[in-house]
């Protein structure tokens, strides 16, 4: 999983900082790596170039390094793995040269079918030098040297399962995509003469941009000097699969989704939370910061039960599910979420959290609560139970990983 950013701008314009911007509004996507990739043509032979780092956007690259350089397309990613191991070799955007010119892509999703991908591919020749699935849309373009690199890109989509939202460099124009599902979000939107592509709605407020609308599911649009062209990957899906942790989890409450405001959502759920389960006798609710606090107003406003701001969240503390161990995710409870005892002393409360993965952070935290000499604790969860692995790019690959 991750975070997509690209920008086109007419000639003699710089983007680089607008994708930086982007990329900053969609940290919460991913905080393992991060990475921009532009043209440059200033030299006698135009290449891909690239920054990339380990670690939040701030640490991984310097903004004063993409205000020097000029250059009116860029794209962008900010990535947790899912699939590849933390090194810098799999952070993205991932850049190349083949037969027919130059490209670079970043990617948000996972391919169901990468193993037999990756086997078919090394079978014919190709060398990959990192463990990112994203790479074999790469030795997909260039084993088609007969084809155009749009027709190229577009039949190595057509050979993809899974869930993608891509951003791609193809020489002078921007090209993205969504997969046929829509498992992924992906929007376009527009400020003045810069039209931009995002994973998620908010990183376009933050550079001042209009939303457009959502990239539809199967479409590849185009953005050059001619304006927008949408084609079409050549797959027809039965039925759509938009990921339901967007809106219970990984996006951003202030995006929308689909149309969907994740805000609102998330505030439903909690709704629903409380029409559909009694309400026990408790004296207060309470969110699980940050992801759950919307559910849990939504289940105060239902319930009519006071709401508290009783859990106390540090926030220079990343999000723990996205983190890569076990270890380093319930570490990460107990520095990011603190009781406040005072409010706790004595009281029964309900504790809202938007879902339990792991379940780490609910044990954990839970029992923080029971230590505040707490008279009752109750669970409530606003999700329906993840109760299967995903292959789409949320890092639940086995059943043996879940509560």
């Amino acid at each position: 999983m991750g975070g997509v950013f690209g920008a086109y701008a007419p000639k003699g314009r710089h983007v680089l900082e607008d994708v930086y911007l982007g990329l900053y509004a969609l940290q919460h996507r991913g905080q393992e790596s991060a990475g921009v990739a532009w043209v440059q043509d200033a030299s006698p032979r135009a290449s891909i170039e690239t920054l990339k780092g380990i670690g939040l956007l701030h640490n991984a690259i310097n903004q004063k390094d993409l205000l020097a350089i000029e250059a009116n397309i860029g794209i962008g990613q900010v990535r947790y793995a899912s699939q590849g191991s933390s090194q810098i070799r799999n952070a993205q955007p991932i850049g190349a040269r083949y037969a027919r010119g130059l490209v670079a892509i970043a990617h948000d999703g996972a391919f169901s079918n990468a193993t037999d991908l990756f086997d078919r591919l090394q079978s014919r020749g190709a060398i990959f030098q990192t463990q990112c699935d994203t790479e074999a849309i790469l030795h997909l373009m260039a084993q088609q040297p007969d084809k155009e690199p749009l027709d190229a890109l577009v039949c190595a989509l057509a050979q993809l399962r899974g869930g993608y939202s891509l951003a791609v460099l193809l020489e002078g124009q921007l090209v993205a995509a969504r997969d046929p599902w829509g498992f992924r979000p992906l929007v376009l939107g527009r400020r003045d003469d810069v039209i931009y592509v995002a994973s998620e709605s908010c990183a376009l407020d933050l550079v001042g941009a209009d939303f457009l609308r959502d990239v539809e599911p199967g479409e590849v649009l185009v953005i050059d000097d001619a304006g927008i062209e949408s084609l079409r990957v050549p797959v027809k899906a039965e039925r759509l699969y938009h990921c339901a942790f967007e809106y219970i989890y990984t996006a951003r409450p202030d995006s929308i989704i689909t149309g969907v405001s994740v805000y609102q959502a998330r505030k439903n759920l909690g709704r629903q939370l409380a029409q559909h389960h009694e309400c026990p006798q408790a004296d207060f609710a309470i969110g699980m910061p940050d992801s759950g606090t919307l559910a849990a107003l939504g289940y105060s406003e239902e319930s009519q039960l006071p709401f508290e701001l009783a859990m106390v969240r540090n926030r220079y503390v990343g999000r723990t599910f996205i983190q890569p161990t076990d270890r380093v995710r319930d570490l990460g409870v107990r520095i990011k979420l603190n009781p406040n005892a005072a409010v706790f002393d004595g009281k029964r409360v309900i504790v809202v959290d938007d879902s339990i993965v792991r379940g780490t952070t609910a044990r954990r935290a839970v029992r923080m609560i029971r230590d505040c000499n707490t008279a009752a604790v109750h669970l409530r969860i606003a999700s329906p139970p993840v109760r299967y692995p995903c292959c789409y790019g949320i890092d639940t690959p086995s059943s043996e990983e879940l509560a």
